[in-house]
């Protein structure tokens, strides 16, 4: 009934009869209240001083700390065809262990003697290069037989020249005997002839010294004969002289000429030699690439290309092997803004997909099922998915992780910085304030 008049029934009529109103009514629930939500209050206050560990969260998966104890596949040096598996997938094989076996595919090697062939090649330029070292030596020893005949006829020469010079000297001291001696022969003439004008003399004496100076002159002129020969033999001999020196820098010339052709000829075989031993060990290298082998122990994960007869490119992969020694590391990415609260040695406690854990970020230590580990290496170069690259090995002084774990699995981190009121770390969220910034003391994290 609505109070719409000044007669006020909630005055004069009371409800503390009513049991209902009794049951919905209770003046004293308001006391406990109040005190619950006073409780609530001072519990709330205290819970805001309470310490909360600051973290920086990221994603990541479970890999190895070394490159060469991950995943791998294996590729062909050369393009082939595959004529026989030795292996099946989830094998274990050691290291050397053939995986299978492949064939040529290529012309150019499909030979079955080739390398037989190119051995033979081989052997025939190498009596090549020994028969043209034999006639360099040939050809050096008749340049030296031609040097020592040329030394010898040139000392023959030499003492023709002598003689001829000696010959020549001769003629011309002649020469000036006989032309002394019709000197002679004029003043004995001309005296016979005054004296037999003063008739001193006969006419006979006249003559006979007449005709002895006709002599002396006709000795002059045929020792200036001689010496005339003498003179030309010595030119010749001059001439044979250089004639000789001539003749035989021609003949030793053409015999270096020679020993040079062929010495070339020694040099192209010995590179054509070189080249077929090159062609031979690529040969080599090349039947042993035929069987394709493991590179280190480990497990045979997927045939990439499976069929018989299936031909492939060269570098493409052919099997997937998982390494079966290996150091586990988790690799997880975190925000630009984080990075620089990231140090060498840092604590992270990591949470792996399939294993039950109960984490509480701000008290990591209150959290089940987490694995200790340490920051060994933080990337430089921000990765394509816009984060950065951290890397996380196991903590030592922490329990051991699971050896259950693969390569490849999920993992989940948070790294551990500043411990801080929990009314700060509030305050700092609805801000939107980075975590607090610090330099670790510890010897890892300075180095």
């Amino acid at each position: 009934m609505l109070n719409i008049s000044h007669n006020q029934l909630n005055k004069k009529v009371t409800l503390d009869d009513y049991k209902a109103y009794r049951m919905a009514v209770h003046t004293r629930d308001y006391k406990y209240f109040n005190r619950f939500l006073g409780g609530f209050a001072i519990l709330g206050v205290i819970i805001l001083f309470l310490p909360w560990t600051q973290t920086v969260s990221g994603s990541g998966f479970v890999t190895t700390r070394t490159p060469e104890q991950r995943p791998q596949t294996i590729q062909s040096p050369i393009p082939g065809r595959i004529e026989k598996w030795y292996v099946t997938e989830g094998d274990y094989v050691e290291k050397g262990d053939t995986i299978l076996h492949i064939s040529e595919i290529k012309n150019e090697y499909q030979d079955p003697r080739l390398l037989e062939r190119t051995l033979q090649q081989k052997d025939a330029k190498s009596n090549a290069v020994e028969s043209y070292k034999n006639k360099v030596k040939a050809l050096e020893q008749q340049i030296s037989a031609l040097k020592q005949e040329r030394g010898l006829k040139l000392e023959q020469a030499k003492n023709k020249l002598q003689q001829a010079k000696l010959k020549a000297k001769s003629d011309s001291i002649d020469l000036i005997a006989v032309n002394t001696n019709t000197e002679i022969a004029e003043r004995q003439f001309e005296r016979a002839q005054t004296l037999f004008e003063e008739g001193l003399k006969s006419k006979t004496d006249v003559e006979e010294k007449k005709l002895k100076l006709q002599e002396m002159q006709a000795k002059r002129i045929s020792q200036e004969n001689k010496l005339l020969t003498s003179q030309n033999e010595i030119i010749n001999a001059q001439i044979e002289l250089n004639s000789i020196n001539a003749g035989y820098a021609e003949k030793i010339s053409k015999v270096e000429s020679d020993q040079f052709t062929t010495t070339s000829q020694q040099y192209d075989t010995e590179a054509q030699v070189s080249k077929l031993e090159s062609q031979s060990s690529n040969y080599e290298l090349r039947n042993a690439m035929y069987y394709i082998t493991a590179p280190q122990s480990g497990y045979i994960s997927k045939a990439i290309i499976s069929g018989i007869g299936e031909t492939f490119k060269e570098g493409e992969r052919l099997v997937g092997i998982m390494p079966s020694n290996y150091d586990l590391a988790v690799e997880t990415f975190i925000s630009p803004i984080d990075l620089p609260l990231m140090h060498l040695g840092e604590e992270v406690r990591i949470q792996f997909d399939g294993w039950p854990a109960i984490v509480f970020s701000g008290w990591p230590n209150q959290s089940f099922g987490t694995y200790g580990g340490k920051i060994i290496a933080i990337e430089r170069f921000i990765s394509p998915n816009g984060k950065y690259r951290i890397l996380i090995s196991p903590d030592k002084n922490d329990h051991d992780w699971p050896e259950n774990i693969r390569v490849g699995s999920g993992a989940r981190t948070l790294a551990l910085l500043n411990d801080v009121p929990i009314w700060y770390e509030l305050w700092r969220h609805l801000n939107g304030f980075p975590p607090q910034y610090y330099i670790p003391t510890t010897e890892n994290s300075k180095k």
